[in-house]
């Protein structure tokens, strides 16, 4: 027997997932509190405890770990023109497990800087222009930049002409730049895959050490990565044993949706506008989730659908949410408060699949009816994995994802439809993310045993 541990260093609690790689089975899960505003090797250690008492096992051949705790990687991106090279940025940074918390198009100003400051981001990502084009735009917000009294390194991926120019702006005011290819070389064409690994060699090098989760780096082999790129790994992974899928992540604070599939059009006489879509695609709501942003479910779906789902009353429905906004541990312990709980679920799966799909529109041309695809159909994907507490602990994971795919709210959206729930009820899927890096066909086949 080879054990092997994979920890999660998650916002509130701390997963730890134990694997015989020489047999591929799972040995035994374990979580406990995130202790990040103490010493986060504390809650590791009670996780630890409990995972021996369920195992008998103390000692791992290796220890791989990811995180999102203390918010995960919050990000802002700056780029040129929005729908190109600030949506590429915005893509690039998602993809790399980030937290996109503000995107900024054409050149900065005081106002931006201003908030730029106040929100403190973990990284900036500064785009703008392809290759040989425009120059300007991304060499003013370099100088805007370096102005800032604020310490997070600068990944620098914009117009080649200009991109190390833009980093000696940004490094001779003592910031750290790190200068990678640009996200958008030519119009229309993305190269995000470079500026995904420089985001996740600064999250290995400099975030997890400001995060705090460094006091534990004498328990492990090494933090491979954020907590979503880890996810997305294994989804990606699993995919090509199970097919075309998505996955919703469903949290207290954000809900992140993920898509595995080219998405081309899937209706005759359909012409494709935008940007072209990732295989593997990650966005995040992040004003949608069970407790903290319970209130912006509300919002987002509306109270009536909220209450058509509940079969409940206005006054009972808010009285719930804004309990739970208050205090986000509590849990439902009356039969009107599931109900709210369920129907909190099912919109924030439904708003979160429309808003990560793409959509479809007549148009009418000279030679007659056409269609107009925006983003990724999604209509003929196989599987909706699910994850995140507020679905494995609820026992209605599939009635709350056919309940939200069948949602007559967004009639253009190419959201699933048709979609086999699977429930991830090992919080199987980061684990296995991490345990692919290095044991990539155990993963593979442990996924597919516990999936299928």
């Amino acid at each position: 027997m080879k054990p092997v541990l994979l920890i999660d260093f998650g916002s509130t609690y701390t997963k730890t997932t134990a694997v015989d790689v020489d047999a591929g089975v799972l040995l035994g899960t374990a979580q406990s509190y995130t202790t990040v505003e103490e010493d986060i090797s504390l809650g590791l250690d009670k996780a630890l405890s409990e995972m021996q008492a369920r195992t008998g096992i103390s000692d791992y051949a290796e220890r791989y770990a990811c995180s999102s705790a203390a918010g995960g990687l919050r990000m802002i991106a700056s780029g040129l023109v929005p729908s190109l090279t600030s949506e590429a940025a915005r893509r690039a940074a998602l993809g790399a497990g980030a937290k996109v918390i503000k995107t900024y198009a054409y050149e900065l100003n005081e106002e931006d800087a201003a908030e730029i400051a106040a929100l403190k981001p973990d990284i900036l990502l500064l785009c703008g222009g392809t290759d040989g084009g425009n120059s300007t735009c991304a060499l003013h917000n370099a100088e805007v930049i370096a102005a800032l009294d604020c310490d997070f390194p600068v990944v620098v991926a914009c117009n080649r002409a200009c991109a190390k120019k833009c980093a000696q702006i940004i490094s001779a005011a003592g910031h750290e730049a790190i200068v990678c290819e640009n996200v958008m070389p030519d119009f229309n064409t993305l190269n995000i895959a470079p500026c995904q690994q420089v985001i996740r060699e600064v999250f290995l090098r400099r975030i997890i050490r400001a995060k705090g989760l460094s006091r534990a780096s004498e328990l492990i082999s090494g933090i491979l990565m954020p907590t979503p790129a880890a996810v997305l790994s294994a989804l990606t992974l699993l995919s090509e044993e199970m097919g075309e899928m998505c996955a919703v992540d469903l949290g207290g604070a954000t809900t992140d949706i993920y898509s595995i599939t080219e998405g081309l059009p899937s209706r005759a006489g359909t012409v494709l506008r935008g940007l072209p879509e990732p295989y593997a695609k990650r966005t995040v709501e992040g004003d949608i989730g069970m407790r903290y942003s319970s209130r912006g479910v509300v919002e987002a779906a509306g109270m009536r659908r909220i209450c058509e789902i509940a079969g409940l009353s206005t006054e009972c429905v808010q009285a719930w949410v804004d309990r739970v906004h208050e205090t986000p541990g509590l849990l439902p312990l009356r039969e009107e408060e599931r109900q709210v709980d369920f129907a909190l679920a099912s919109a924030a799966i439904e708003v979160g699949l429309a808003r990560h799909a793409g959509v479809i529109e007549a148009v009418y041309t000279p030679m007659g009816l056409a269609y107009q695809q925006t983003g990724k159909d999604l209509t003929r994907v196989k599987h909706l994995v699910l994850t995140g507490g507020a679905l494995i602990h609820t026992g209605r994971a599939e009635e709350i994802a056919h309940m939200a795919m069948n949602t007559q709210a967004y009639p253009s959206s190419l959201m699933p439809r048709q979609a086999t729930p699977l429930l991830d009820k090992n919080y199987m899927l980061s684990a296995m993310g991490l345990l692919a890096q290095k044991y990539t066909d155990v993963a593979k086949a442990m996924m597919k045993k516990e999936f299928e």
